[in-house]
């Protein structure tokens, strides 16, 4: 063999001795970076405390996990019905479990209390990472992965907006689902852009489609979204878009990927996204074919478009995304086109988006995370473009005999290892000192959109983490919750409604009493809960906090709310089947004391509000009467066909029937026996029947049994109404107004279960087509063997 010649050795190109492993440490400092300043943020010492997280929609969070850990996961379900709130719904089927999911099974190693704020920022801490992922997925040589992580930094500080999503400030108001899904979107559309181009990760991408369905819906669409446009690229000429490819080539840096032909990627991509549909087919199935029985907000689309996309305190990343996009374009960077295609639909979903269930504000972090991703390339290109001009000058000068020795290590340091811990400086400069007091006038940060005090992360952190058992006002919330627990051995389980007010504020979150079931073993359940949109029953609810609070919040758009009608509302009440009022305010306790249809049986308090004023608080707390949750009737109810064609004309006859007084006793239904009446929504008459009389009522979440007195006439069940309760020894269940059931005994012992039905059986058969499809791929490659990228440089793998 021909030995090299000294100068041939010399002219080696690529990092080597001490300074090889280098880039990896510099990654791992600027991974770690962006950890230690979120964790920083969110108080450690607060997250591993046992305290109960409290803090807007997360306080009543709380109770979920513990319930899937309970009563789900025993039974190998994932989802199920939720008796604890809105005369029950069926849980995760309109929502997400997979952030649930993380802190049931984390319970079984850790506290609950740390489990569950675990859940709550995984998705936060896992961005970083997420974002690396993605750039090196896409080929993306050094330091451009390290940059799009470092660009999550500030797009998880951002304070522009703070209920959306993705960034920490949605997080810490409940949005930590939607956290971990955005999180796994930039991982999937990452690994869509590598399959398409060498075959790779046609077991794990569908595998992670569905996590990240599981995580959140929104996200899951921009995950698609880009794979789609992955996709589309890939079908172009492979010289149209090579820029990413192209990097440093010219230097012999860097070997380009795998292409498959075009064919070759269309299926695989096709293949791909196909068996990650089907596995989450047990989720999405039920969620599509059930939104009849969904309940829209009615939130109305904002309209400040300009406002909302480009805010003043953001203006910074709008210039070096800009550059991005220039510079993209300019060197045809795959990754650039697919991200600023991303960001445009997303922006364009934001303006365009109809009046409808999907709120058009819930689409603005889409927009955000693309234009952060594109600032992120940008920094990581122009540090790049510096390096790359130091190499070339570096090696020409030593080509030319101008040097008399090989260039030194240092030379690599400004491209591969020096710029991710530039870029980290730089994020920190951006993000860090708004954190520390004095460092910035309060005036000159007002100026850029951050108002020094409680409006920052850490303060939301703190409120939330240190919990409810840190509140000034925790005493009267144990007070209250331990007078509950003694009532309902006293006079038995039950529903409980309580009177709504922003002070409630004082408990950590005006949703604290959402956790009655938690604290009582689902014992006593709160009228009130989270999920919205979940339950069709949610419009009566809130009519009814309505008549019980001097302070409701109203939040459903479009319902003819009312003034403070104490006599109306227990009447709703007792057609609800809840059996406890709890009020606070002089004004209902007033009202409360004249109804004869209540009785007071305790009293908590007065308690000092902890709002800093003189008043105090004191709960009273009353049995509904005539309040059974199966009840016979005393007329059949009236089958008005179309009623329940869409969950809007349910809601529009329901509602005008709820708030009737004189029609409470002739229900509409939507289906029933032949020889039960016809009529329309309006109709107000129906042929009165001897009602039974019911015994022997137990109810225990998914199960309930009664004893009728006879068989062949209808007998009101106080549940809300699901296709998937079955009934043994009785025909139905039918649905009524305002969304409860009716069954027709056919025998004296009535069992109605909540199980399955066509849809959800459906979804199952999906997922396990799913599964066996992915199986048969995975066989298939081991057989033939699975192809692997050439070898890279360790420069331009990290």
């Amino acid at each position: 063999m021909a030995l090299k010649s000294p100068r041939t050795q010399d002219h080696q190109v690529g990092p080597f001795g001490w300074d090889r492993d280098l880039p990896r440490l510099t990654v791992f400092v600027a991974l770690l970076g962006v950890v230690w300043v979120t964790l920083w943020q969110l108080h450690p010492e607060l997250l591993l405390s046992s305290s109960t997280t409290t803090g807007g929609d997360t306080g009543a969070h709380y109770a979920l996990p513990a319930f899937l850990r309970s009563a789900l996961l025993p039974q190998g379900h994932l989802t199920g019905w939720y008796p604890g709130w809105y005369d029950g719904f069926p849980l995760y089927t309109y929502y997400f479990v997979v952030p649930d999911l993380i802190a049931a099974l984390g319970s079984y190693v850790l506290p609950y209390a740390v489990a569950f704020k675990f859940a709550t920022i995984v998705g936060s801490i896992a961005m970083p990472f997420a974002a690396y992922s993605l750039g090196r997925l896409f080929g993306l040589r050094a330091p451009i992965p390290s940059t799009l992580a470092i660009a999550t930094l500030p797009f998880l500080f951002d304070s522009t907006f703070t209920i959306d999503g993705g960034n920490l400030f949605s997080t810490l108001a409940g949005e930590y689902a939607f956290s971990l899904g955005l999180a796994l979107s930039l991982v999937v559309f990452g690994l869509f852009a590598r399959g398409v181009r060498n075959g790779r990760g046609s077991i794990l991408t569908p595998l992670v489609m569905a996590v990240c369905l599981g995580s959140h819906l929104i996200p899951y669409l921009y995950a698609i979204g880009g794979a789609l446009v992955v996709t589309a690229l890939a079908l172009l000429p492979p010289w149209l878009l090579n820029g990413d490819d192209a990097q440093g080539s010219t230097l012999g840096l860097l070997a380009p990927l795998d292409r498959l032909s075009r064919r070759a990627a269309l299926w695989w991509s096709l293949r791909t996204a196909l068996i990650g549909a089907a596995l989450s087919g047990w989720w999405w199935v039920p969620f599509v074919t059930g939104q009849g029985l969904a309940n829209p907000m009615g939130y109305v689309n904002v309209t400040d478009y300009a406002p909302s996309c480009f805010p003043g305190a953001d203006n910074w990343v709008f210039f070096l995304a800009a550059i991005g996009v220039f510079l993209g374009f300019r060197r045809l960077s795959r990754f650039v086109v697919t991200v600023t295609a991303l960001g445009t639909v997303a922006a364009l979903g934001f303006i365009l988006a109809p009046q409808g269930s999907l709120w058009n504000e819930r689409i603005l972090p889409l927009w955000f995370i693309s234009v952060y991703l594109l600032a992120g390339w940008a920094v990581g290109e122009v540090l790049a473009a510096i390096a790359r001009r130091h190499r070339t000058r570096q090696l020409v000068h030593f080509s030319t005999g101008e040097g008399n020795r090989r260039p030194a290590a240092g030379q690599w340091l400004p491209g591969a290892a020096l710029g991710p811990l530039i870029a980290l400086g730089l994020a920190v400069v951006v993000v860090v000192p708004p954190m520390i007091p004095g460092v910035i006038a309060p005036s000159t940060l007002k100026k850029v959109g951050v108002t020094v005090g409680a409006n920052q992360v850490s303060s939301w952190a703190a409120w939330n983490y240190s919990g409810v058992e840190a509140k000034p006002a925790y005493p009267e919330y144990r007070g209250l919750i331990s007078t509950m627990e003694r009532l309902s051995k006293r006079f038995g389980c039950g529903r409980a409604m309580w009177e709504y007010s922003p002070d409630l504020d004082r408990f950590g979150t005006p949703m604290g009493l959402m956790l009655l079931p938690y604290w009582t073993n689902g014992c006593i359940g709160s009228q009130e809960g989270l999920f919205f949109e979940a339950s069709a029953t949610t419009p009566y609810h809130f009519l009814i906090q309505a008549e019980v609070s001097t302070r409701p919040s109203n939040p459903q758009v479009g319902l003819p709310y009312g003034g403070v009608d104490v006599g109306l509302g227990v009447k709703h009440l007792q057609m609800l089947g809840v059996k406890y009022l709890m009020v606070s305010s002089p004004e209902v306790a007033t009202e409360a004391d004249a109804d004869a249809s209540l009785t007071k049986v305790a009293t908590s308090g007065p308690w000092d509000k902890a709002t800093g004023g003189a008043s105090h608080a004191t709960w009273s707390i009353y049995l509904i009467g005539d309040s059974s949750m199966v009840t016979g009737m005393t007329h059949l109810p009236v089958v008005v066909p179309g009623i329940a064609a869409t969950s809007t004309t349910w809601k529009q006859a329901n509602v005008a029937w709820f708030l009737n007084p004189e029609r409470r006793e002739v229900p509409l239904a939507a289906t029933g026996p032949a020889w039960w009446p016809r009529g329309r929504a309006s109709t107000t008459t129906s042929p009165e029947v001897e009602p039974v009389s019911i015994s022997r009522i137990q109810h225990s979440g998914s199960t309930m049994s009664f004893d009728a007195s006879g068989t062949g006439r209808p007998v009101l069940v106080k549940v809300s109404y699901s296709p998937r309760w079955h009934v043994a020894g009785a025909e139905g269940p039918y649905r009524v107004s305002p969304n409860l059931m009716v069954v027709v005994p056919t025998s004296s012992h009535v069992v109605m279960t909540y199980g399955g039905e066509t849809m959800s059986w459906l979804g199952l058969v999906v997922s396990m087509l799913g599964m066996v499809a992915l199986v048969s791929v995975a066989v298939l490659r081991r057989r033939t063997g699975r192809h692997e990228l050439p070898k890279r440089p360790l420069l331009h793998r990290l």
